[in-house]
């Protein structure tokens, strides 16, 4: 005897209460949103007709999210504005949006995410004073979405207060 039921497909109108209802509890995308409709059976035109009222009704915004996403992913995870960038693309967030995310990022917490990522890899890596250990904690800085450039001036800076 099978026990497994198929589930109907979401009605549009009950897609749209559940899309409301998800984007209640926390921030989304629109391509995120987007996904989980289709992933529901809702139809192409239906989907974005639900998407507008999403936006309309500020239950979605691009620009918020972008935001929320970026100063958090720095704040807690550490992440640089590479690795960020990457994943909002990847969230569908366009350019526009994420270069506004990136304007309202507070430099000084930025430079401390950054700070904290060497800070951090220099205690694990028992060769950091070495041009090899150096090499490592590069690397894994630039590996977490932080500009080449920063991390070097950031390890330059940590090299001359060292040798002082």
């Amino acid at each position: 005897m099978n026990t497994f039921r198929r589930r109907q497909p979401l009605t549009p109108e009950a897609a749209l209460h559940r899309a409301e209802a998800l984007c209640a509890k926390a921030e989304h995308s629109r391509g995120e949103i987007r996904k989980k409709l289709q992933g529901w059976g809702i139809q192409p035109a239906e989907t974005e007709r639900i998407l507008d009222r999403l936006e309309a009704d500020r239950f979605i915004d691009d620009e918020r999210y972008a935001r929320v996403f970026t100063r958090s992913k720095v704040v807690f995870n550490r992440w640089g504005r590479r690795k960020i960038a990457f994943a909002l693309w990847q969230k569908g967030v366009s350019k526009a949006n994420i270069q506004s995310g990136f304007e309202q990022l507070d430099e000084d917490e930025y430079a401390a995410a950054l700070a904290a990522v060497i800070a951090s890899k220099r205690r694990m890596t028992p060769d950091a004073d070495t041009y090899e250990g150096r090499t490592k904690i590069f690397r894994h800085a630039v590996s977490r979405g932080f500009e080449s450039d920063l991390v070097a001036a950031e390890l330059r800076k940590k090299t001359d207060r060292s040798d002082s």
